[in-house]
């Protein structure tokens, strides 16, 4: 199947994909900020460049896309059907780096919070932030992945 866009309006639409600065990312920084949480953005000097650094509860916080890091079982996680083998590709490599960056972390001491975009919607979001709260004022774990609706 041909793509329904010409080259230059697909490039165009590309291009405007972030990976800073996302919807879901500045709801959550401000929810943190508000509860008086104070952090360092993509940290480039930790593995993975992190969205969120905690440097005081030594937390790394990851706000996943669930189609670009594919959240198994969410509605967002679809895959085109045009070009198959460069999409597996491109998906199979995010998901690998993904995890050699959390486990880079923990190597250093690190704790890490991956919190997937669909948790992050309105009707969610207030119990997906106390999650996470929690989860750096408690401790004692170190790996929290905080889930939105999935539908299995």
């Amino acid at each position: 199947m041909t793509d329904v866009m010409d080259r230059q309006t697909r490039s165009r639409v590309m291009a405007r994909i972030r990976g800073r600065d996302t919807k879901p990312e500045l709801l959550l920084r401000r929810a943190l900020h508000t509860r008086g949480f104070r952090f360092r953005l993509n940290q480039r000097k930790l593995p993975g460049s992190p969205d969120i650094v905690l440097t005081k509860w030594r937390t790394a916080v990851f706000v996943h896309g669930c189609f670009w890091h594919r959240h198994q079982g969410c509605r967002k996680a679809t895959t085109p059907s045009t070009n198959a083998e460069f999409w597996s590709a491109k998906f199979s490599a995010n998901t690998a780096r993904d995890q050699r960056a959390l486990d880079a972390l923990a190597a250093l001491g690190w704790r890490s919070a991956v919190v997937w975009e669909c948790a992050l919607q309105t009707s969610i979001a207030p119990s997906t932030i106390a999650s996470l709260v929690d989860f750096m004022r408690d401790g004692t774990t170190s790996r929290i992945v905080i889930e939105g609706a999935v539908e299995r």
